[in-house]
């Protein structure tokens, strides 16, 4: 996978799906094609659920991978491109 560094970020370890959809939706609509955009997650629903619906609407997982220091048990980070 190609990495960018995100030029934009989204904290939404402190909302429940489908919270945490809606709020990275409404940040990829905002963006212009082309950005990139690092969000931070916790695991669970928010973990598995964010980063499918990010790529059903066509979006590029850049990675996904635990915050340092967190280890698998999260929060995790994720890095997507707008498609």
């Amino acid at each position: 996978m190609t990495t960018s560094k995100p030029e934009h970020f989204l904290d939404i370890t402190d909302l429940v799906c489908p919270m945490t959809f809606v709020h990275t939706k409404l940040l990829m609509e905002r963006l212009p094609v082309g950005a990139v955009a690092e969000i931070r997650l916790n695991v669970g629903e928010p973990l598995k659920n964010v980063p499918r619906s990010l790529r059903e609407h066509g979006h590029e997982i850049l990675s996904l991978k635990p915050e340092d220091g967190a280890g698998e048990d999260g929060p995790y980070r994720l890095v997507v491109r707008k498609r």
